[in-house]
């Protein structure tokens, strides 16, 4: 993967003006640059142009991100060239988020977790509701499932 990372300013340079290798490149490097935890809430929606567009889970996460673009920025374009991003927009959009949490979830994972989401009364479902955070709220309800399941046996 080390290799990649440092490959990317030569393969988009090589690529000349094709939109979609710059693309990939700059969604490589966004995985390298906003590490686990910021992926959870935070995942590359598109590049137009300069302007990387990045889906997150909510305003909140869209407040801190903003206050983290120019770090991002300075950290991306170390990696992809200078000039290859010149501007990181977040935009709120929890469905890309998920869709992406989602696909990077083992399988086994998501079997277990939907065995133990049935486990969780409607009425704990609905008031889980008011949870903002679709993760957070996801979270929750996976802690008071495995309690109730353990209670249980």
């Amino acid at each position: 993967m080390e290799a990649l990372i440092r490959a990317l300013p030569k393969l988009i340079s090589a690529a000349g003006d094709s939109e979609e290798v710059t693309e990939v490149a700059a969604r490589i490097a966004w995985r390298r640059v906003a590490g686990e935890p910021l992926r959870q809430h935070a995942v590359p929606f598109r590049l137009f142009r300069t302007t990387l567009i990045i889906a997150v889970s909510d305003a909140v996460w869209q407040k801190q991100m903003a206050a983290l673009s120019g770090q991002l920025l300075s950290r991306l374009n170390a990696m992809l060239g200078q000039g290859t991003i010149t501007f990181i927009e977040f935009r709120i959009d929890p469905g890309t988020v998920e869709h992406e949490r989602a696909a990077h979830r083992p399988v086994a994972n998501t079997v277990a977790a939907e065995q133990i989401l049935s486990s969780v009364p409607n009425e704990l479902v609905t008031a889980a509701n008011s949870i903002p955070d679709e993760g957070l709220r996801r979270r929750f309800l996976l802690a008071a499932g495995a309690n109730i399941l353990r209670r249980q046996s």
